[in-house]
């Protein structure tokens, strides 16, 4: 229990900053681009506070933890926010638009980890830190959690950010038929995490971001 603990602390601030932001970006790049109806519900905003997801951005990663750390499982560590609302329709050329608002997410994820990577490099030069001190814990956390976010909201399946972009890519006829997954994108994203192919298809992505990384450490 007390191991338990300890990686909840260590994980919390990571996660709660690394959803809720994800989430923020979108409705600030959304504003940016004519759409100001997440900045109106006060949803551009980096108090966590207004994005936590009881069950998304909460019980879900502590669930996880607990499997990874108590019962051996290799789980993913991940979860959600409260959706930003974004009006698409209000962009001023919304399937260009789309692109740069979904990009925004896993794109705020990246800058996090860097950070994180950043702050690992300035404990461990001045400080000299060992692997076990608390606040190495959290940057490497930081990094994980954040790649991984990037990673998975990159999935090219709608509802995620990359179903978002690859839409916005396609010419218009097979973008709509494109968009037909959707109502389905979360069953198939469910289905290939069970079956490990998620993890394959993660892996790119995450060894990607881990090179970008790498030059900040």
């Amino acid at each position: 229990m007390e191991s338990l603990i300890q990686t909840i602390t260590v994980y919390a601030l990571p996660v709660i900053f690394g959803i809720t932001l994800h989430e923020a970006a979108h409705g600030y790049v959304a504003r940016m681009f004519g759409d100001p109806t997440a900045w109106q519900a006060g949803r551009v905003s980096l108090n966590p506070v207004r994005h936590v997801d009881l069950v998304g951005t909460i019980i879900v990663p502590l669930v996880l933890l607990f499997s990874t750390k108590i019962l051996g499982g290799a789980g993913l560590l991940f979860g959600w926010a409260k959706p930003v609302p974004v009006d698409w329709s209000r962009l001023r050329r919304p399937k260009r638009d789309m692109l740069w608002v979904a990009l925004a997410g896993p794109g705020s994820n990246l800058v996090m980890a860097i950070l994180w990577a950043i702050g690992l490099r300035v404990l461990a030069e001045t400080n000299g830190a060992s692997a076990d001190d608390f606040w190495v814990q959290m940057a490497i956390a930081g990094i994980q959690v954040n790649l991984v976010l990037m990673a998975l909201n990159l999935v090219p399946l709608p509802p995620l950010d990359g179903g978002r972009i690859v839409y916005s890519l396609l010419p218009n006829r097979m973008a709509e038929q494109y968009s037909r997954i959707e109502p389905y994108g979360l069953v198939i994203l469910i289905i290939l995490m069970l079956t490990g192919i998620l993890w394959i298809v993660l892996q790119p992505l995450l060894a990607f971001g881990q090179l970008i990384i790498n030059w900040f450490l």
